[in-house]
């Protein structure tokens, strides 16, 4: 496959997405593990009190799956849940919430046009960062929105780096994913899924980029199944200010 024609960006993939939207939840739903998945990563941020007095930002929402797994995790906290997809959005914000849930129709990095500013308690990014231009200006903007102390939890496929995984990805992706995407009229953009996961960071790589980013504590976990070595969490936290009086 060549990459360089089949990855959407920016504009491009927020159509593809829009486009994408009415079928999504179907597809996803073909993947034991996807909604299960996002549910242990957003278990992982261990919030206090079920979320009680916290504001979560839930950046790349989609359809609301990741949403619904932070929901699940932390059902006291007010979530503001964010997708650049109009027609994602418009599907997660049709779906039956509590009254502290609120969505945005705007990408992370500008956040503020949209008059959200934070600080967040913690942050939850599913399969988001693999799809932006420039992850390091995300990651930038996803720190300035945290308190300090705050939490990242990042939920991606993001290949381990062993051969045998990323041949799994592209067998899985050539036998179901994009044969599935074509019958719904979105080949563009499971071929993108396709691509964008190969051209993406390893685990061992995006964890670097985020201790780059400034966060600390950056842990990689695995989840089980068939996804073992291609989806991962990745945790990390806002450093906290030093305690008064602490000399360097």
């Amino acid at each position: 496959m060549n990459q360089t024609t089949t990855l959407l960006r920016d504009a491009d993939l927020a159509r593809a997405f829009d486009r994408a939207s009415g079928t999504y939840d179907r597809l996803t739903g073909l993947n034991a593990g996807y909604r299960a998945d996002l549910r242990r990563s957003a278990r992982r941020l261990r919030l206090p009190a079920g979320g009680a007095g916290l504001h979560l930002l839930d950046a790349g929402c989609g359809t609301g799956a990741s949403t619904a797994a932070l929901l699940r995790a932390a059902p006291y906290a007010r979530i503001t849940a964010v997708d650049a997809s109009a027609g994602m959005l418009r599907r997660a914000a049709a779906k039956p919430w509590p009254a502290g849930v609120r969505f945005v129709h705007a990408p992370v990095e500008r956040l503020a046009d949209a008059g959200v500013t934070g600080p967040f308690d913690a942050v939850f990014a599913g399969y988001l960062f693999r799809n932006v231009s420039d992850p390091d200006a995300v990651l930038a903007a996803v720190r300035a929105l945290l308190r300090e102390g705050g939490r990242l939890a990042v939920h991606d496929y993001s290949l381990s780096g062993s051969p045998v995984h990323r041949a799994l990805w592209s067998a899985v992706c050539r036998a179901v994913v994009v044969p599935a995407g074509t019958l719904t009229g979105n080949r563009g953009l499971y071929r993108h899924l396709h691509g964008s996961v190969r051209a993406f960071d390893t685990a061992p790589r995006f964890a670097e980029r985020m201790a780059a980013a400034g966060f600390t504590g950056v842990r990689v976990l695995p989840v089980p199944g068939w996804q073992t070595g291609i989806v991962h969490t990745f945790l990390a936290s806002r450093p906290a200010p030093a305690p008064k009086g602490a000399t360097a």
